[in-house]
């Protein structure tokens, strides 16, 4: 017999009145503590999102501006950009209707579907982020050789392309180790907030 099936037996040894009583604080325990943590994700979301765009402050706008008309980017960038921010403000949202409804629930199960659903929200967001830097990347990438394929080489363009695989690796790698520092710490103390719902679900 295991761990939890001595649990599990000690806990139907236990008086109604105990046992009803013990529920109530280990699941008012993890309540407050998914809600805390649901809510720093959406803090760390927030924070994110200005931080990230205060960086523009410091890089000349119309430069850049002029370097992507250039190359023919101005449309791309133009209405890459809406669809950039409009989705980020849907994951923003959703940080916070996944904070608000958590902090009023007052069933296990619908707790833990919710816990999942945020899980799930968070892992959608890096993924699209990261999508988002690999496309840039890119897009930016090819139309500039494409803007030069007349004065490079074929070694040349090839170079380019293994310099690009190598550089947005990087890139992303160093991005997902970003995320997991921002996020994954509190997505596995979420995961950890579900086991025990579950094992306190499986009790009853």
């Amino acid at each position: 017999m295991d761990l939890l099936d001595n649990y599990k037996k000690a806990w139907k040894n236990q008086p109604e009145e105990v046992r009803k009583r013990s529920t109530v604080e280990i699941y008012k325990l993890a309540h407050s503590r998914s809600s805390s943590i649901v809510k720093w994700i959406f803090i760390i979301g927030i924070l994110e999102f200005v931080i990230l765009n205060s960086l523009s402050l410091f890089i000349d706008i119309d430069k850049t501006n002029e370097e992507y008309a250039k190359l023919g980017l101005e449309n791309f960038i133009f209405y890459s950009s809406i669809m950039y921010y409009t989705i980020l403000a849907y994951f923003l949202i959703m940080f916070y209707l996944n904070y608000k409804r958590i902090s009023v629930i007052e069933n296990t199960r619908v707790l833990m579907k919710k816990i999942i659903t945020t899980r799930k929200t968070v892992k959608h967001y890096v993924i699209f982020n990261l999508a988002v830097i690999a496309l840039i990347i890119i897009i930016v990438t090819i139309t500039s050789v494409k803007a030069k394929f007349d004065i490079v080489s074929g070694v040349q363009i090839i170079q380019t392309f293994l310099i690009l695989l190598v550089f947005l690796c990087l890139t992303l790698g160093v991005m997902w180790l970003f995320y997991q520092l921002l996020y994954g710490f509190l997505l596995k103390k979420l995961n950890k907030n579900y086991k025990e719902l579950a094992k306190l679900n499986d009790l009853h």
